[in-house]
């Protein structure tokens, strides 16, 4: 609660002292003699008069929105209802600078205000004061401290000054800016602009403009800042520079040796060739030193002409040595007869060639890399290729049985690998008896085994797993018989005497193929309601092909080339010699039920 009074009492006493004083806009007005501009005066309450008192104006300008008496003059504001009493001055001019008061009628009293209202007056031209002086010559010494004044005289306002050499900004020592008020007759205040400037001339500063520059208010695009030059002139010594070299001269012909060098005044010329002392002028055997021409800018221009150069000639130093009143300096010059100088850095044509090369570099990686991992080019007899069907697969197994001496083989798969088994072990897997007639049971060939993962394969095999079996008995016999009865390979035995169980198996799988079941690299997996459907058709059908193939004759069989396999002396239970082909099997693509 007292938050809220204490904020009350404070709008209501700001109300009281804006009622109670006049606002003015703007506070200062700084124009140009001839520019428009707007004056106020405002109070909080309605006001019953507005007198303006404007200096060099003869009388006070009584104003209101109703009328306009003076020319030039109007009032300006929103009225005198609403506490406004100002004025629009047309054109200023240079007589109104000064201060503008306000006088508002209110209840009985007379408020006023006042604005300061600034007629930019336009300064004189600057002039440059040397605090330092040059000797009767109007020359400077080197190292000599040059110190100058710069004065702008008479400004309303005050005007700036800023420093150049040559048209750029001179970066020397320089005093703050000081502002001298000097009054008129007509009781007008006017100012003075005053700053100084210094530094150590060198022979750089030589034949240098020296500039100092006003800034002022009535500065226009139409009417450039006004300033004032001064142009510096330095004696000195000649100016030391490094070794000289002059390059492209002719052997056998007259050579022209140029050397630029700075001075003031006028050096004279000495140049010593291994001892011999060749002064400006003169001609000493093959040596002649001209007279030093100037080339502005206390540049001069020295030669020396060398009659018949020879190659001895480009390998001497040559020393000069200019002399004038200020001091001496020796140089050393050295002439060549190439073309150009040697290079320290790259020209553009080798900088090229370096990009060139390691960009064809780089894109030469890019392709080797590229032809690498895709197999391509000359890489491509080195890349190893994953079997994408059936038939890749089966090649790589056929080469992996090619050298198991003619024997009949087949592959068991289960879920958990791939068995190669011998022809023994397959009828022992299939519940008809040993491996082989001796009775001795063959090993197996070889296991290859999946990687096992917790992913489930269902998908791979079309089925879900929970609601089926696997059925053992309908094992892929991948062996010979298999490929005939299948109808994709040539037939690894011709012989008339084949035994009952791989002649039901292959009857089997031809059947089972009339059934539709589709070949797959993969063991099947089949349905619990399909799987007795399926045995009983596959028993039906090859019953029915055993009753035709009993009652048909047997088909004529083509002798084929056979070879005798001899028996070995520790063979005892031979009673007959077998004859086999030694042709290589080649294992069939896979028929699973």
């Amino acid at each position: 609660m007292s938050r809220i009074v204490f904020v009350l009492f404070a709008a209501i006493l700001t109300d009281a002292l804006t009622a109670g004083q006049v606002n003015v806009e703007p506070n200062t007005a700084l124009l140009n003699e001839g520019d428009r501009t707007e004056l106020l005066c405002r109070y909080g309450r309605t006001i019953n008069y507005c007198r303006i008192e404007i200096p060099g104006e003869q009388k006070v300008l009584n104003l209101s929105p109703e009328w306009s008496k003076t020319p030039g003059f109007t009032y300006y504001g929103a009225g005198l209802q609403a506490g406004q009493c100002g004025v629009t001055i047309e054109r200023v001019k240079a007589s109104n600078n000064g201060q503008v008061k306000c006088s508002l009628g209110v209840e009985g009293e007379e408020l006023s205000g006042t604005i300061d209202l600034v007629v930019a007056l336009r300064p004189q031209q600057p002039i440059i004061e040397l605090l330092s002086k040059p000797n009767r010559e109007g020359y400077f010494a080197e190292g000599t401290q040059f110190m100058a004044r710069c004065s702008v005289r008479d400004g309303r306002p005050p005007a700036n000054i800023s420093w150049y050499i040559d048209n750029m900004p001179a970066n020397k020592q320089t005093t703050p800016l000081e502002i001298i008020s000097t009054p008129t007759n007509d009781n007008v205040e006017l100012s003075t602009s005053v700053q100084q400037i210094q530094w150590h001339l060198s022979p750089e500063d030589s034949n240098r403009k020296l500039v100092c520059r006003s800034h002022h208010q009535t500065d226009r695009e139409t009417v450039p800042p006004q300033e004032a030059a001064y142009i510096i002139n330095v004696r000195y010594a000649p100016v030391h520079q490094s070794e000289a070299a002059v390059y492209g001269l002719y052997l056998d012909h007259t050579a022209i040796v140029n050397i630029t060098i700075r001075a003031s005044p006028l050096p004279r010329i000495e140049w010593t060739i291994e001892g011999l002392v060749v002064s400006q002028g003169r001609t000493e055997g093959r040596y002649s030193a001209y007279e030093p021409q100037y080339l502005g800018n206390d540049e001069y221009n020295v030669t020396l002409a060398i009659a018949g150069l020879t190659l001895e000639d480009t390998t001497k130093i040559y020393n000069l040595r200019a002399t004038n009143e200020l001091g001496l300096t020796d140089y050393q010059v050295r002439i060549s007869s190439s073309s150009k100088p040697p290079s320290n850095s790259l020209d553009v044509a080798a900088i090229v060639g370096i990009v060139v090369a390691v960009a064809v570099l780089v894109l030469v990686v890019l392709l080797v890399l590229f032809a690498r991992a895709t197999g391509r080019w000359c890489f491509g007899g080195k890349s190893i290729k994953t079997p994408t069907n059936e038939t890749d697969g089966q090649n790589d197994k056929q080469l992996e049985l090619g050298g198991q001496h003619g024997q009949n083989v087949a592959l068991l798969e289960t879920p958990n690998g791939i068995t190669l088994l011998g022809a023994s072990k397959l009828r022992e897997a299939n519940g008809n008896g040993n491996g082989n007639g001796n009775g001795t049971p063959q090993e197996r060939l070889s296991v290859e085994r999946r990687p096992h993962n917790d992913e489930d394969d269902s998908f791979e095999y079309a089925t879900d797993r929970e609601s089926s079996v696997y059925n053992p008995t309908t094992r892929p016999l991948r062996s010979v018989l298999m490929s005939q009865a299948g109808g994709r390979n040539s037939r690894s035995s011709a012989s008339s005497e084949v035994e009952p169980l791989n002649t039901e198996n292959s009857d089997l799988l031809q059947k089972c193929n009339q059934l539709g079941i589709p070949e797959s690299r993969f063991s099947r997996w089949l349905p619990k309601d399909k799987l007795e459907l399926l045995e009983k058709q596959a028993m039906l059908l090859s019953g029915r092909g055993k009753a035709m193939n009993a009652a048909a004759p047997p088909p004529a069989t083509p002798p084929k080339p056979q070879k005798k396999v001899l028996a070995t002396p520790t063979e005892t239970t031979a009673t007959t010699t077998t004859t086999t082909t030694m042709a290589t099997p080649k294992l069939p693509q896979e028929t699973e039920i």
